[in-house]
């Protein structure tokens, strides 16, 4: 309908793909969890959308319906492009169908793992491996992402060299974090290690550049005080790089993911009508944010709303 309307989001040809790396070195703030539903979230806006997981406990795999173990070869990973004997040449070998028609993804399983040995090993004697293999990713992921307008990268939650190579190769990053003292501490370190990490890639002659850096708080229970108050502290030490809205505590996200889904795959609602309508205007709200951040990018506006359109 959007296609033959001419109502399509789409960015403009010459407008840059939105690469975006959801990264925190901390695990269990929701990294996978923010990652799909944002997938999705754009895909029913009409985007379309690429999700790259780098990471070798391959969740965000998981939650797409596919089973790392049983489903996915370490030859449909990255790394045939990213070991130090590539097999192939671009990315279009890993790129697989998903249920969603404008949704495609590159799977991860456990065997990527061997890519950060491998790397590692090559480092050691004098990194040039290792810069080759940051530029031989971002090239990469620019070529594939002609054919999408955002791109989501999923990368591991710790500082190694396909972390390095995901947070060069992207153009924007969002940091998600829980609403507790040590998710709050543990980020805090992370953006002091990305600057740190971001000047001595600037040294070795690796750009880094991102159009925009923002903190999301995910897991969020407005009914807990202890949540609400560290959420105050967010605001006054990030400012306005915290998204004002945040992605609540709900058990609609749990129960969709022991499906392997997302809210935005329910056909009904697991829990209560009203538990979900909460669960999923909430999401839509947080992950809109995001979505003006990259339309303000191609230098458009976000759409009109259907309440704003009927308004009108």
């Amino acid at each position: 309908m959007r296609e033959v309307l001419g109502a399509s989001p789409a960015r403009a040809p010459l407008d840059n793909p939105a690469i975006i790396a959801v990264q925190n070195f901390k695990g269990g703030v929701g990294k996978s969890t923010v990652t799909t539903h944002l997938a999705h979230y754009f895909a029913v806006q009409g985007y379309r959308v690429l999700v790259v997981d780098c990471d070798s406990q391959a969740t965000t795999t998981t939650l797409f319906g596919f089973n790392p173990h049983f489903n996915i070869t370490r030859e449909q990973t990255l790394y045939p492009y990213l070991s130090i004997d590539p097999t192939q040449t671009d990315l279009l070998y890993a790129v697989q169908k998903t249920p969603w028609p404008n949704v495609d993804l590159i799977p991860s399983n456990l065997e990527l793992f061997d890519v950060e040995y491998e790397l590692a090993a090559s480092g050691a004697d004098g990194g040039s491996v290792l810069a080759s293999r940051f530029r031989k990713l971002k090239q990469g992921l620019q070529d594939l992402a002609r054919d999408y307008d955002v791109v989501i990268l999923d990368p591991p939650p710790a500082l190694g060299t396909i972390s390095l190579a995901v947070m060069q190769a992207a153009n924007s990053l969002i940091v998600p974090l829980a609403a507790t003292t040590p998710d709050f501490c543990s980020t805090v370190q992370f953006l002091s290690m990305m600057d740190q990490v971001t000047g001595q890639l600037a040294e070795a002659g690796i750009v880094v550049d991102y159009d925009f850096v923002r903190l999301l708080c995910s897991k969020f229970d407005s009914n807990d005080p202890s949540h609400a108050m560290v959420r105050q502290i967010m605001e006054q030490t990030f400012g306005p790089a915290l998204l004002p809205v945040p992605i609540l505590e709900s058990a609609e996200i749990s129960h969709a993911a022991l499906r392997m889904m997302t809210v935005y795959e329910l056909e009904r609602p697991i829990g209560t009508a009203r538990t979900h309508k909460r669960c999923k205007g909430n999401l839509d709200e947080a992950l809109a944010q995001v979505e003006v951040l990259v339309r303000k990018g191609w230098g458009v506006a976000s759409p009109a709303s259907e309440q704003e359109v009927i308004n009108a």
